[in-house]
């Protein structure tokens, strides 16, 4: 099935150039657009009148700082809470998932459209850190040990699996997910294989595997 074509409302030089009738939009182009009159079929060309867009403040966070860019974005366009979009900074371009929408008087929101918000509040998903705990192999959670990993987004990582990073060898044993996590059924993750990527991931549990670590000798 094919998609219901866009229709707008313009004059049609051939049966109404006075008064605007629905039209389709065959093809766009830079500046004059095709477009076919529902009334008597004539095909023609014309300017379609499109509003412009408007310049958005966001917040993004990033490995624990944090830093204001800004955005330009069709008005009328809705936006929500866990949506991702690709931010454009004079230092990089990055994609960014945003937490929370702020409106007027500071007010917060899940979901707006981009009128009527005054700034985003995202956090850098294309690149991100992952929090590691990692557990003795005989159990000891009082000498646990934190590490941290820089991963691209979309990395990875299942419950039961072994990861190797730097000089560390943990088996993934539990993933606690992020509030703005969606697709999944539990939170934490802890049946052998399921799966999570790391723009989703809060922090992950591990046992320890590194062959020298934890030695009684």
């Amino acid at each position: 099935m094919s998609e219901t074509a866009e229709r707008v409302a313009v004059t049609c030089p051939s049966c109404s150039p006075d008064v605007e009738t629905v039209h389709e939009v065959l093809k766009e182009g830079n500046g004059q657009s095709t477009v076919r009159c529902t009334e008597c079929s004539h095909v023609h060309k014309t300017t379609i009148e499109t509003e412009e867009d408007v310049e958005r403040d966001v917040v993004v966070s990033q490995d624990g700082e944090s830093f204001t860019a800004t955005a330009e974005a069709p008005p009328e366009e809705t936006v929500a809470v866990g949506e991702e979009f690709v931010l454009e900074t004079p230092e990089a371009i990055m994609v960014v998932r945003i937490t929370d929408l702020q409106l007027e008087d500071e007010k917060r929101t899940d979901e707006a459209k981009v009128e009527d918000v005054e700034t985003f509040w995202t956090r850098a998903v294309d690149n991100v850190r992952v929090n590691v705990t990692i557990n003795p192999n005989d159990g000891r959670r009082d000498e646990s040990r934190s590490v941290k990993m820089d991963v691209p987004g979309d990395r990875e990582f299942e419950v039961g699996e072994v990861e190797e990073f730097a000089d560390e060898e943990f088996e993934v044993k539990s993933i606690a997910l992020r509030d703005d996590a969606t697709g999944y059924h539990f939170n934490p993750l802890g049946e052998e294989g399921d799966v999570a990527i790391a723009k989703d991931i809060k922090r992950l549990y591990g046992d320890d595997r590194t062959s020298s670590a934890w030695s009684a000798w």
